[in-house]
């Protein structure tokens, strides 16, 4: 068919393009890229998910103390940065959470393996995008404050000294710490972090409103920061202390990041895990474990029903003996 002297185009439908609304045509294309791009396999979602919530992740806390380091601390303080990490943990697992369960920790991946939580073969997939994830924060940070950085340091990125730039990135430990005094720190401050998680998800416990486990989550990161930062401030997660540190390896700190402080960075690797199996461990042993199943509870209701209409008779007949007896 011709339209002004050629070919009339046609939709691909085989509606002409000129019948066909903006709305129409949007809709129909909005379909087919749906249809090309869409991910089949969950797992790849569930990697992409904790990938993108991992990077928000460390783009905000990392940011923070970015922002408070490099301006010399006119432009932030501790308590920026304690805001900065919950808001990034809060907004990741706004992001991730309904597709991979926002876990952005391996210690937390961890932890709901040893639950029965999450299939032991998809741990090492969480892991491998968390560490990616943070990574690409981590550069992220550092493109977003390239110039900082350079006028910061005169272009010399060391990790120990007057002008030290690597712990934007990465912990490590405070003069006063020991090796084994770090360890227990991130035993404790991760188990405490995982219990508290397990809580807030625990359908069978209070729990947090649906929508709101996001900002309870982050609101124990902030208690933690507040109150178990001074060692080494608080990694608690091997991916966004690992990643960014082989960043910085990677971007011109070189390998100090790894023999600084007697060799620290294994420290809040393993310690993390250490600790998100141990607080898994508590929270089933003292909690989880002596919930009631629902079909116990539903036995329990007729039963105390029982007893009380007992109780209602026999306080009945005792108040009707008294009267008769006076």
């Amino acid at each position: 068919m011709l339209y002004g002297g050629v070919n009339k185009p046609q939709h691909r439908f085989g509606q002409s393009v000129f019948d066909c609304t903006s709305e129409q045509c949007v809709s129909d294309h909005k379909r087919t890229m749906k249809h090309r791009c869409t991910l089949k396999h969950d797992i790849f979602k569930e990697f992409l998910a904790e990938f993108l919530g991992t990077f928000v992740l460390v783009l905000f806390g990392c940011g923070s103390v970015a922002q408070t380091v490099l301006s010399r601390n006119t432009m932030g303080e501790p308590l920026t940065i304690h805001l900065g990490f919950t808001t990034g943990l809060m907004m990741g697992v706004y992001i991730a959470g309904g597709v991979s369960g926002g876990h952005l920790n391996p210690a937390v991946s961890l932890a709901m393996v040893i639950l029965g939580k999450l299939k032991i073969w998809k741990f090492p997939i969480y892991v491998i995008a968390q560490l990616l994830g943070a990574f690409a924060g981590a550069a992220g940070v550092f493109g977003l404050y390239y110039d900082a950085f350079m006028e910061f340091t005169s272009g010399i990125l060391s990790v120990t000294g007057i002008n030290a730039t690597g712990h934007i990135f990465a912990s490590y430990p405070g003069r006063h710490l020991t090796i084994l005094g770090g360890f227990v720190d991130q035993v404790i401050g991760t188990g405490v972090l995982v219990l508290c998680i397990l809580a807030i998800t625990d359908k069978r416990n209070i729990g947090a409103p649906k929508g709101v486990e996001p900002l309870a989550i982050g609101l124990i990161i902030l208690g933690i920061s507040i109150s178990m930062g001074m060692n080494c401030g608080y990694p608690l997660n091997p991916a966004r202390d690992l990643g960014p540190r082989l960043f910085t390896a990677m971007a011109g700190w070189g390998m100090e990041v790894f023999s600084t402080a007697d060799h620290w960075w294994w420290i809040p690797v393993f310690g993390p895990l250490i600790g998100g199996i141990t607080g898994a461990v508590v929270y089933f042993l003292l909690i989880e474990l002596h919930h009631s199943d629902p079909s116990e509870k539903a036995q329990q209701k007729p039963e105390e029903e029982e007893d009380e209409e007992e109780d209602d008779d026999s306080s009945l007949r005792d108040k009707y003996e008294m009267i008769t007896m006076g």
